[in-house]
């Protein structure tokens, strides 16, 4: 089993996305930040890494997507409520961010998100007991 996980985007202006970010009340690992990358701390052993787009470019073969044009991926963060849920994507688009669709509610499970500003999906959601079938 893994004991953190490090989830690696590219960006294309780090200090707007930092800004972004913090607004939302996220803060930055200072050890594994600089000019080129910044540990966006997401929770305990938990970090989404944004790496300017040339950096990011070292680590890989293929081109760089657009998150605007294709999804690259869908990054979920589980909520204590569905409260807190709204609460991050209000601070999101508060900060330039988009939303993709209105909140699901499922009864036992509250879904919303928003686009980032370089386009990447997340999506938040709050999960109560699922009803026995």
């Amino acid at each position: 089993m893994h004991s953190e996980i490090y989830v690696n985007l590219p960006i294309k202006d780090l200090p707007r996305s930092r800004k972004f970010f913090e607004g939302m009340g996220y803060s930055f690992n200072p050890q594994f930040s600089n000019d080129v990358a910044a540990a966006l701390v997401l929770g305990e052993n938990l970090f989404a890494m944004l790496l300017t787009e040339p950096f990011f470019a070292g680590f890989v073969d293929k081109p760089i997507g657009d998150a605007h044009k294709t999804v690259q991926s869908l990054i979920a963060l589980p909520c204590e409520s569905r409260a807190r849920v709204d609460e991050l994507v209000k601070l999101a688009v508060a900060g330039g961010a988009t939303t993709p669709k209105p909140p699901v509610d499922h009864g036992f499970m509250y879904q919303h998100g928003f686009h980032d500003l370089d386009g990447h999906v997340w999506e938040v959601f709050w999960m109560g007991e699922m009803p026995q079938a």
